[in-house]
């Protein structure tokens, strides 16, 4: 009985196909608009964790200044020294390395070309605790951080836009910056696009000593960051940065810190958290679709109960029962609700591929939202094609015969 209806209600929706379309319309968009939101959400937020993972590993950043994001200011809080870094590195443990950060933008010029770029002053440690890979040449040594070389690494972006040469053949060559001149001594593998969308791959790495005393000619540090050991209690180290600095920086114990500690692992979880929010909303609102969906599918069902009443008292007459009535129509709705499934999900999997592309997010295939939406799709086919199923098989013979 079962494989006759299926085989009935694949006849009806073959019979009119233009009809059959319109009514899983809605089915088509609601699951391909859920499927799509969520895969480029899903591939969104694996993005940004990437991308912050890329910042360094078990990464802490100091700055100064009483809070982040919109509104924070730095404004009268001072800067750090060489000699916080130095007590950071020899006072707290669970500490892998610490590198003092020093940034400064810059126009740098090379084979009569400039580009505007940033210069970052800081210590061989910070091609650690930045996940930075030297693709060729060499990090700077002891000797040239203590005497503040000419020396400098460039990042993917500069030596493309200032070299024509290949990243080997740039070792060796000078790149002006301001108003003196350095070796390039390395060049930096790329980063690629940073968590706030700033090329990590445009910069200019020189020892601190020597952008303190020839780009900023300041001995202010402005960032530390600091690499945690492995296995480290992140709370814990965070806790005694904060009572050294607040030592050090002659804080009595009813001032606010003037300085603020940045886990990128809460950064990254926090992310993640407002884009998977994100995420479920739109594909809350794609949802609605799905229900339109159904109600078209009702309302399509009922209209063919009205065309084939006659066909349904000639059943009924010959002894059919109501149930198989009512399964033939239910089965019927079903099937058109899952085929506006299937082709949903082979829809969402051409939008989401062609969106991962145009957002430079990676594809993911989630498995089960590709089966909970077409699941969703066969449930929305029963629940508004069980109310005309119905109607169809309480129809009275008598009656459904005599109609016109």
């Amino acid at each position: 009985m079962l494989w006759n209806s299926l085989l009935l209600a694949l006849r009806e929706i073959r019979r009119h196909l233009l009809r059959s379309f319109l009514t899983i319309l809605g089915i088509v968009i609601g699951v391909s608009a859920v499927i799509t939101m969520v895969t480029l959400g899903k591939g969104a937020t694996q993005a940004v964790q990437d991308q912050i993972t890329s910042l360094g590993t078990n990464l802490l950043m100091v700055r100064p200044g009483q809070r982040l994001g919109p509104g924070a200011s730095g404004a009268g809080a001072p800067s750090f020294t060489v000699e916080d870094v130095q007590a950071i590195r020899t006072q707290i443990g669970g500490v892998a390395a610490v590198a003092p950060e020093v940034r400064s933008g810059v126009t740098v010029v090379a084979n009569g070309r400039n580009w505007a770029t940033s210069v970052t002053g800081t210590t061989s440690d910070y091609f650690f605790t930045n996940n930075w890979t030297i693709g060729a040449g060499r990090g700077f040594e002891d000797a040239e951080e203590r005497a503040g070389a000419a020396v400098c690494l460039i990042g993917e972006t500069v030596r493309r836009e200032l070299f024509a040469a290949d990243a080997a053949s740039v070792l060796g060559q000078r790149l002006r910056v301001k108003q003196f001149s350095c070796d390039v001594v390395g060049v930096l593998a790329s980063k690629g696009q940073g968590a706030m969308g700033n090329d990590q791959d445009d910069v200019v790495i020189m020892p601190l000593a020597t952008v303190q005393r020839r780009v900023t000619g300041s001995t202010r540090v402005q960032t530390i960051l600091i690499s945690m050991a492995e296995g480290s209690d992140a709370e814990r180290v965070k806790a005694g940065i904060r009572d050294l600095l607040r030592e050090r920086r002659k804080l009595a114990a009813a001032d606010e810190d003037n300085f603020n500690v940045l886990d990128t692992a809460q950064l990254a979880q926090t992310f993640s958290s407002t884009t998977r929010v994100m995420t479920m909303l739109l594909g809350a609102v794609a949802a609605v679709s799905l229900l339109v969906g159904g109600i078209g599918i009702m309302n399509i069902m009922l209209v063919s109960v009205t065309e084939r009443t006659r066909e349904i008292g000639v059943r009924l007459a010959i002894g059919a029962l109501e149930a198989e009535v009512l399964l033939q129509f239910l089965i019927e709705a079903v099937a058109l609700a899952a085929l506006g499934g299937v082709v949903g999900i082979v829809l969402a999997a051409i939008f989401s591929i062609t969106g991962s592309r145009l957002m430079d997010v990676p594809y993911q295939f989630d498995v089960p939202i590709n089966v909970l939406a077409f699941l969703f799709s066969a449930g929305i086919g029963v629940l508004f094609g069980y109310f005309p199923a119905r109607r169809a098989a309480r129809l009275d013979p008598i009656e459904a015969l005599r109609h016109e």
